[in-house]
């Protein structure tokens, strides 16, 4: 059966971040994870926790100017420097917080430029070096062209030929069930045939993003075929809550209780 990590920064939005935390475990997550920590101190979540015992399963490296639209700088020209520093940023964080997996964002570039994906490939590999030596997973995540148009990685099939190139055993697909529904499809026959590249999971409805129990997946059958390929990590749910959260998590406990 898998486990359930609780997104904090799309669920629970109704109170403060690090309040978050106490609301995830009150409603009965034993994991997190989130975009970006970087607005506080590691200390604090720390602490949130170890007060509510809690384990984050994965959150990302700084991504540049999200409030500006940036996604992420691996692939990104001109930003090296910024990139580099990010990487020693999310380490630091990682090590403060036994964090064992980090999505490296690759930002907003051509995947057809010879120029960009040589970038990229030498900057995870240098993320994916860097982080080995703490026993920290890389994940790769493609982003649908819908939400986020002229993302570097806009399909599982354009993270599959990367990985490839990459070619570092601690850098793995981040398998968004909404993203590659919109991208991919036939998850089915795309969740067997990308089994042992799985770093992470996370899952949502599709179309909308909300709770899974909605949409054009059928969510148990996905999460049986999970089971059934052999993926034992944390589910993400990195959903936004059609409602108020916690009244949105009746599909979490029927799940629960089917199973």
């Amino acid at each position: 059966m898998p486990r359930f990590a609780a997104n904090l920064s799309m669920m629970f939005t109704e109170v403060d971040f690090l309040d978050r935390f106490g609301a995830a475990a009150r409603a009965g997550f034993k994991a997190v994870e989130f975009l970006f920590p970087y607005a506080h101190p590691a200390g604090e979540i720390k602490a949130r926790l170890e007060e509510h015992g809690l384990e984050i399963a994965l959150f990302n490296f700084y991504p540049g100017d999200w409030g500006a639209g940036e996604k992420g700088l691996a692939a990104m020209p001109g930003r090296e420097e910024e990139f580099l520093a990010s990487v020693d940023q999310a380490l630091e964080y990682a090590r403060a917080l036994g964090v064992p997996k980090l999505h490296l964002m690759a930002g907003l570039a051509d995947p057809d430029s010879a120029d960009h994906r040589a970038r990229y490939v030498k900057h995870v590999r240098y993320a994916a070096e860097r982080a080995a030596a703490d026993g920290v997973l890389i994940t790769l995540e493609p982003l649908n062209p819908y939400n986020v148009p002229g993302y570097f990685l806009p399909s599982v099939a354009h993270v599959l030929d990367v990985l490839a190139e990459i070619d570092r055993p601690n850098v793995k697909l981040q398998y968004d069930l909404y993203h590659a529904q919109l991208t991919d499809g036939d998850i089915t026959h795309l969740t067997e045939a990308v089994a042992d590249r799985i770093g992470h999971v996370q899952l949502a409805s599709v179309p909308e993003r909300h709770e899974p129990d909605r949409g054009e997946l059928y969510y148990p059958y996905v999460l049986a075929t999970l089971d059934r390929v052999g993926y034992d990590g944390w589910v993400g749910c990195e959903y936004n809550p059609a409602g108020e959260t916690t009244a949105g998590l009746g599909w979490l406990d029927a799940y629960r209780g089917q199973s």
